[in-house]
């Protein structure tokens, strides 16, 4: 299990995260949500033992990650830049990693790269942006980690490539219930991989739900009155969004759907429907109640 106990992390003056609570079982898909510096890529770097906590605790298995070998042997981190070991080949990249990591499996290397077809003797300096991800992408399968962390790891990915890393992926978490987590600001895939996300703003963990739950939550309703309302009547704390057009209300609400029903049904509508929303207008709307919306834009 990965943990973190009231994990905190500055950098001077600026607090990257502050009090965050977190678990995360073993074989789980785990999806961070968050505005920009929400506090994602600080949490990824501080489960590889990157970043040293300021306060509280970042655990591994219930071994303090920081400082430890043995923990890091079970954490392999891919982040969102890609320029390192330019000078390294594919094959001279897979050595280098072989030092660090004694499950490595020239098995799997081998057969992902046979499906992907990168060139084991050019420089990876001279690959795509898109080619160093999937080499990097190789090398942390094949080191047959219990934990991977991926930061933006789809970025400079084609669509097919796309396919391709998420089923290797897949394949790796239902074969040895590797546990994967995940930064993306392409919610989309957070979508079809994770089965358990939470979301960050300013450094501090919202909430963290089984994805499920948190579509479950959230509801967007359409509906005409027989007779004229106004916004402040649906006012309450459910309520995170709310236009009109001519005669018809569109609502975001927060709650059960048999709750949402209740609550519009008082009002005695003409029209009513209930729309299912994606998890990219989900995190947009709980996004705007934290202030953090595009319509302030002129």
């Amino acid at each position: 299990m990965i943990k973190l106990e009231n994990a905190q992390k500055k950098f001077g003056s600026f607090t990257a995260l502050e009090g965050a609570d977190l678990e995360i079982p073993r074989g789980t898909a785990f999806g961070l949500l968050g505005s920009n510096g929400a506090g994602k890529s600080t949490i990824l770097r501080m489960l590889s033992g990157t970043y040293k906590p300021d306060g509280g605790r970042v655990t591994i298995d219930g071994e303090d990650i920081y400082n430890n070998v043995k923990a890091k042997e079970k954490v392999f981190f891919i982040n969102d830049e890609t320029v390192q070991f330019g000078g390294f080949t594919l094959n001279k990249l897979k050595e280098y990693y072989k030092g660090f990591y004694p499950n490595f499996s020239e098995e799997i290397f081998n057969s992902l790269n046979a499906v992907i077809k990168l060139p084991v003797d050019k420089k990876t300096d001279t690959f795509s942006k898109g080619m160093k991800r999937q080499a990097i992408v190789i090398i942390g399968l094949s080191c047959r980690p219990d934990y991977l962390l991926l930061d933006e790891a789809f970025d400079g990915l084609d669509p097919t490539m796309r396919i391709i890393v998420k089923r290797m992926l897949v394949d790796a978490m239902i074969d040895r219930q590797m546990t994967v987590v995940i930064s993306s600001h392409n919610l989309k895939e957070i979508n079809e991989i994770c089965d358990t996300v939470a979301l960050l703003h300013h450094g501090k963990i919202l909430f963290s739900r089984e994805l499920d739950s948190v579509k479950g939550d959230i509801h967007k309703v359409q509906a005409a009155f027989k007779e004229d309302h106004s916004r402040e009547e649906f006012e309450c704390p459910q309520l995170l969004h709310y236009e009109r057009s001519m005669s018809i209300h569109y609502l975001i609400m927060r709650g059960s759907e048999e709750e949402v029903r209740k609550k519009i049904s008082a009002y005695n509508p003409a029209v009513f429907d209930l729309i299912p929303l994606t998890l990219e207008e989900i995190f947009i709307y709980e996004m705007e109640v934290l202030g953090y919306d595009a319509s302030g834009i002129n």
